[in-house]
C-alpha cells in the first residue's frame, strides 16, 4: 500500500470547502492525474453517490469507480476501485479563522501482480500529492456555488 498525506489551507469557510469537495467530479480541477470524472448516479450527494473517474498515470489511462462512503461535517471519504487497485481519499477539515485547514490523505492498495510494483511508485505518488497541494486550494477558492 502507498499512502500520502498533505495539509493545506483553503481561504474559504469550512462548509463551502466541503460543498466543493463532496462533488468528486471537481477532481478534474485539482487532481493532476484526473482527466475525466462524471457522476454515474443521481440525487443528492450523500454516502453511496458514485462517480466514474478516468486518470492518467505514467502514460497509461485507467478508470476507477468511486463511491462516497463517509459524508460528515468535517470529513469526506471516497473509495475508488477497479481490478488492479483500491484507492481511498480521506479528506478532513478544520476551521482556521475564516479559512479551512484541509488534511488530504490518499492511499492506494494494489491487487494481484500490481502489488509488486507499489514500492517503486511511491516517489511518483509523492510528487502527485505535491501537485494537489499546488492546485486544490486555488480551485476551491475560485469555485462559485
Amino acid at each position: 500500500m502507498i499512502s500520502v498525506e498533505r495539509v493545506m489551507v483553503v481561504r474559504r469557510p469550512l462548509a463551502e470547502v466541503v460543498a466543493y469537495l463532496e462533488v468528486f467530479a471537481h477532481t478534474v480541477e485539482w487532481d493532476p492525474g484526473t482527466v475525466r470524472c462524471v457522476r454515474i448516479d443521481e440525487g443528492p450527494v450523500r454516502p453511496g453517490a458514485r462517480w466514474r473517474n478516468t486518470s492518467r498515470f505514467r502514460g497509461r489511462t485507467t478508470e476507477l469507480q468511486y463511491e462516497l462512503v463517509v459524508h460528515e461535517t468535517a470529513r469526506l471519504v471516497f473509495v475508488g476501485e477497479n481490478k488492479t487497485v483500491t484507492a481511498l481519499d480521506d479528506l478532513r477539515f478544520a476551521e482556521e479563522g475564516a479559512a479551512t485547514r484541509l488534511t488530504y490523505r490518499a492511499s492506494l492498495t494494489f491487487k494481484g501482480l500490481a502489488r509488486w510494483v507499489a514500492p517503486f511508485l511511491r516517489g511518483e505518488f509523492e510528487q502527485l500529492a505535491d501537485k494537489v497541494v499546488a492546485r486544490l486550494p486555488a480551485a476551491a477558492e475560485a469555485w462559485r456555488p
